[in-house]
């Protein structure tokens, strides 16, 4: 799902439907093969099982042996069906959907978009935890809900298959002191029985996790609770030498301390970099959209830590333009200082 995600994101925001026409293929192999072998008995989730004694048991990006577990504290059996992996399906359904109509293949197209609306429907019914309000992070192999409180769950906001009240109720528990630290959201909750906050998963803090979430938290106009992300991982990168390492510790976040580091975390790391820019992305309510040639700004704002910043050399189809946004109050104004070609600004108060 990745791929196709990626795929059209990248379509979205270059236009450039010559290389996307090349690899057409690849994307509808991705899209078949997720209905044909990610969902390995029919029910319309992807799931996985480790079938060889030296593979990995957990396969999702959390993939400690520790990192899907039940209410009781106990492992879940496969197949596994994880919260995320049904929305990044989602979302790819929707690219591969827009992808193909572009590329002439309405037929195609009308089913992906139909596949992802009876994905969202049946994720709803399956996944949703009224009790704890938040998506289960995963249905184990008898269909049972790991009804537990998971940073997972953010995934599912960044990929848009939460429902609005869903969405709503999963930001108001991710924020909760149970889950948000003060320097990020959690793996997972400290109420639940494995959290540990020097676990690799179950507990710690990782950026690229909460950049994600935020994201998320954006789309379903929850702005505000991004912008405690984004601070609290600003103050992060102060204590490491302005450098976000691939994780660090859950513990409560304390006056005249830093973070706990964890001790063989990766720094540089990959994830952690670009979560800069997702984060900036996300509270500047940015888009880029290059069939169009525009730059779109919706309700942009900056946390108190940054009155300003400049973005430079942002290319839109086949021109570019500079912007300097400045705080003000609760929002930030753009100011477009330098256009070349024919690029258009939006901008949404």
């Amino acid at each position: 799902p990745l791929f196709v995600m990626l795929a059209g994101a990248y379509f979205q925001h270059t236009h450039d439907l010559e290389f996307i026409r090349s690899i057409w293929p690849q994307i509808d192999l991705a899209l078949r093969w997720m209905n044909d072998y990610g969902d390995r008995d029919g029910d319309g989730f992807l799931e996985y099982a480790c079938n060889s004694p030296k593979g990995l048991v957990q396969q999702g990006w959390k993939d400690s042996l520790d990192s899907v577990f039940h209410r009781d504290g106990t492992f879940a059996q496969g197949p596994i069906a994880l919260c995320e992996v049904q929305g990044y399906a989602y979302a790819a359904k929707l690219a591969g959907a827009a992808i193909a109509l572009s590329l002439g293949e309405a037929t195609r197209s009308t089913a992906l978009s139909e596949q992802a609306e009876i994905l969202k429907e049946n994720f709803q019914k399956s996944f949703w935890c009224e009790e704890i309000s938040i998506y289960a992070l995963a249905l184990d192999g008898e269909k049972r809900q790991c009804g537990i409180r998971t940073s997972n769950a953010g995934h599912c906001l960044y990929a848009g298959i939460a429902g609005p009240e869903q969405a709503r109720r999963v930001a108001n528990t991710l924020m909760a002191a149970q889950s948000f630290s003060g320097w990020g959201v959690r793996t997972v909750a400290t109420s639940e029985v494995r959290f540990n906050p020097m676990s690799y998963h179950n507990g710690s803090i990782w950026p690229h996790d909460n950049a994600l979430i935020a994201a998320g938290l954006c789309r379903y106009r929850a702005k505000e609770y991004a912008i405690q992300i984004l601070s609290a991982l600003f103050d992060v990168s102060v204590f490491a030498e302005y450098r976000l390492p691939e994780l660090f510790c859950g513990f409560d976040r304390r006056e005249g301390e830093g973070p706990v580091p964890y001790p063989v975390a990766c720094s540089p790391q990959s994830w952690a970099a670009a979560s800069v820019f997702l984060l900036l992305q996300a509270v500047l309510g940015m888009t880029i959209y290059g069939a169009a040639s525009r730059v779109s700004f919706v309700r942009p704002m900056l946390p108190e830590s940054l009155d300003e910043i400049q973005l430079k050399n942002v290319r839109a189809g086949h021109g570019s333009a500079d912007f300097l946004i400045q705080r003000h109050g609760r929002y930030a104004a753009v100011e477009v200082q330098r256009r070349e070609g024919e690029v258009e600004v939006f901008i949404e108060s």
